[in-house]
């Protein structure tokens, strides 16, 4: 099968607190949800029909069991998800405080088996054949998966479309320095680069969203995306720029809304929209899931997008 959407990277399993405005100490109950930014891409993607797969590992355990069957409910190919016996599925635990404050506790430790990537022939053959591969900056943060995301992204040496989305996470590195040096070894091979401000300041050292996007493009990057929070999004591709505001909502939690946002960029770039449409489905994709608690089941469809950007 060739992919759609074809995702590497973090995978886990979200157990958050079915009580909003609690501190976890006083939690009484969670929900368990399928997790990690690469994977919450894929579902977003087959939300709009789009034939997704994504390529990690998880623990041989009963959450990694809980995985497969998770994917597949939503319809996002599990061929390439297989197991690390040594190591146990990631937990991801968050608070909940609206509308803008979600503390977010990662449980990956020893170490996280999407980590342990190494790409057999037959991924290689589906990343080459992917119409949209994505990697996320999460995979270049330890090895083999740092080597395995850049021989990745050199094989397909931005055939298709390319996205490479910045997705920092500070407790995963030594330094920002550090994961600014490799984040830069993998910029020259992506056709599409997306982050927030603070995720672009680690790839090229600017906040500045005009500044920043221009960084970007001097890597040979087609379309830079700055998101930049109550600001809304920023695009700048070869046609120039544009930028779009947010979509007002009562937030619950705002933890998978860029990811909605990913997994509605596939989808509009997949349709050949222009940017401007593809940045307003986007924002209301991500504005959709922020007004519900989790992040891969509350993954919307196109109507209920395509409502919200006609309302």
């Amino acid at each position: 099968m060739t992919y759609e959407v074809l995702t590497m990277g973090r995978i886990g399993v979200d157990i958050y607190p079915q009580q909003i405005g609690v501190s976890l100490d006083e939690v009484t109950s969670f929900g368990k949800y399928l997790g990690g930014s690469a994977t919450n891409v894929a579902v977003a993607a087959a939300r709009y029909g789009r034939r997704s797969a994504v390529i990690t590992r998880t623990g041989a355990d009963p959450f990694g069991k809980f995985i497969h069957t998770a994917l597949r409910g939503y319809d996002v190919d599990d061929v390439f998800v297989s197991d690390v016996p040594s190591l146990p599925t990631p937990v991801t635990f968050c608070e909940i405080f609206p509308p803008d404050d979600f503390p977010i506790y990662f449980y990956r430790y020893p170490k996280a088996p999407d980590l342990e990537l190494t790409n057999t022939a037959d991924e290689l053959t589906a990343i080459e054949a992917a119409d949209i591969f994505w990697v996320t900056v999460t995979g270049l943060c330890q090895e083999p998966s740092r080597q395995t995301t850049l021989d990745a992204l050199k094989r397909r040496d931005r055939s298709g479309i390319t996205v490479l989305d910045l997705d920092y996470r500070p407790m995963f590195w030594e330094s920002r320095e550090q994961a600014r040096a490799i984040v830069q070894q993998a910029l020259p091979y992506a056709s599409v680069v997306v982050g927030n401000l603070d995720e672009c300041d680690t790839a090229v050292g600017s906040r500045e969203p005009a500044q920043a996007a221009s960084l970007l493009r001097d890597y040979g990057v087609s379309l830079a995306v700055v998101k930049q929070g109550p600001r809304g999004v920023l695009a700048v591709d070869d046609k120039g720029s544009v930028e779009v505001p947010p979509v007002p909502v009562e937030v619950v939690n705002g933890l998978g809304a860029g990811d909605a946002f990913g997994g509605a960029l596939c989808h509009g770039l997949l349709a050949g929209w222009d940017t401007e449409r593809i940045m307003r489905f986007g924002n209301a994709a991500g504005a959709i899931v922020a007004s519900r608690l989790a992040c891969s089941d509350a993954m919307p469809t196109e109507s209920e997008v395509d409502g919200l950007v006609a309302g």
